[in-house]
């Protein structure tokens, strides 16, 4: 965890001086990017060592059963998460659970709301009943104060969530943790509302496959 703030504080610091030197939207998209591909670089780079080490650990799943295997896991958080407000999304062979701010952390914290724990715990139950995936837990925040204050939180988030998922049971080899701070906004941040949605903690959920395991 050290690491990657170390990775992100960088890159906020390259980003603050792109800015400055040239505050024009291109620019500063470009900055961004730089930002979000070394934060999401580095834990890519976490994520393939634990992909590697839990596939050697239980096997990779055969090409033809992915589909198959990911529509069961898909299958059973929508039904446990209907009236959760967690967003079940779909994408290719991954899945990505979408955690909104309002109801995972209370304003500026990074202590889930205990009233959450239920929720994660049953997450926590499906994937361990799904043991050939690794997780992603990604954390964001909206654009209110600092970059560098607003990057710190982000992974004190993601890492708040990896912690009650270990408490459930999942292995620790499974899971990487990234703060993304305020540079991947679902919305513009435009609004009280809008800063809302960007407030949240994504797991992706990620099958392991011959591809993805190094077999």
């Amino acid at each position: 965890m050290k690491k990657l703030f170390t990775v992100g504080a960088l890159a906020v610091a390259l980003s603050t001086a792109g800015c400055a030197s040239d505050p024009s939207n291109t620019q500063k998209g470009a900055a961004i990017g730089a930002v979000v591909g070394a934060l999401l670089g580095k834990a890519t780079g976490d994520n393939d060592k634990s992909r590697y080490a839990w596939g050697a650990a239980v096997g990779a799943i055969a090409g033809g059963a992915i589909g198959n295997y990911m529509d069961r896991q898909e299958e059973e958080l929508r039904e446990q998460l209907s009236d959760t407000g967690v967003q079940v999304v779909r994408e290719g062979d991954n899945l990505r659970l979408i955690m909104p701010g309002d109801i995972t952390f209370a304003t500026d914290s990074a202590a889930i709301s205990p009233n959450f724990n239920p929720v994660l715990g049953d997450v926590a139950t499906i994937v361990n009943q799904y043991e050939k995936t690794v997780l992603l837990i990604e954390g964001h925040t909206d654009d209110t104060g600092s970059a560098a204050y607003n990057q710190a939180l982000s992974e004190r988030r993601a890492q708040s969530v990896r912690n009650l998922m270990i408490s459930f049971n999942v292995n620790p080899t499974r899971i990487t943790t990234v703060g993304l701070g305020e540079y991947q906004p679902k919305v513009p941040n435009t609004s009280a509302g809008n800063r809302q949605i960007n407030r949240r903690v994504e797991l992706k959920i990620q099958p392991l496959t011959q591809s993805n395991t190094g077999y």
